[in-house]
């Protein structure tokens, strides 16, 4: 079964489209209009080896919330339709990334259960396109259009832009291994028969 989607989302403050290949080898082209998401979501997916085109333009001169939050919302919603009824996955993932002076762990569980947990040191505000703040709205709308309960923490770190690289290569990580497989259960990955 191929887990695969594609989604358009239009609003009054953003267009989106998106295809999403879980399985894929970590090919992405990207295009928000703010480069440093462009570089997190990069990141993302080479270090998921998720495929990932997307396309998004957004109501910028206002200010970049609306586009982030609706990649994430968009994206999440990819998440959910490509994973189906969520059969044979791991469901659990984990990864502790460092980047320089920086330490980022994910841990997530695709249960169906949205929920975030987002903790980070504060920092000096670098880049006001997209920074540790404006990654809440991001993380959340992923959390909850894909289902997920998903717990970031950055341990520490001085540089806003080192935390948030190590952020997104975990989230890549510990996305791969909660969709891979385990070839020893077909169903769904919980006692209750059903996520």
């Amino acid at each position: 079964m191929k887990r695969t989607a594609e989604i358009s989302r239009t609003t009054s403050e953003t267009r989106i489209e998106m295809q999403l290949n879980i399985d894929g080898t970590g090919e992405c082209a990207i295009d928000t209009g703010i480069a440093f998401l462009d570089h997190m979501l990069t990141l993302f997916s080479a270090h998921g080896f998720f495929d990932l085109r997307l396309k998004a333009r957004g109501d910028l001169a206002v200010d970049s919330h609306h586009t982030v939050e609706d990649v994430g919302l968009v994206l999440g919603s990819a998440w959910d339709r490509a994973l189906g009824d969520r059969k044979g996955i791991r469901r659990f993932g984990f990864a502790a990334v460092p980047m320089d002076e920086a330490m980022a762990t994910v841990t997530l569980d695709l249960s169906r259960r949205p929920y975030l947990v987002y903790s980070h040191p504060e920092a000096p505000v670098g880049n006001l396109d997209f920074n540790l703040s404006v990654a809440t709205e991001f993380f959340r709308a992923f959390a909850v259009r894909g289902g997920m309960n998903l717990h970031i923490q950055v341990a520490y770190g001085e540089n806003e832009h080192h935390m948030l690289e190590a952020v997104f290569k975990a989230m890549g990580r510990a996305l791969d291994q909660a969709c891979g497989t385990d070839g020893r259960s077909e169903g769904v990955p919980s006692t209750k028969g059903i996520l």
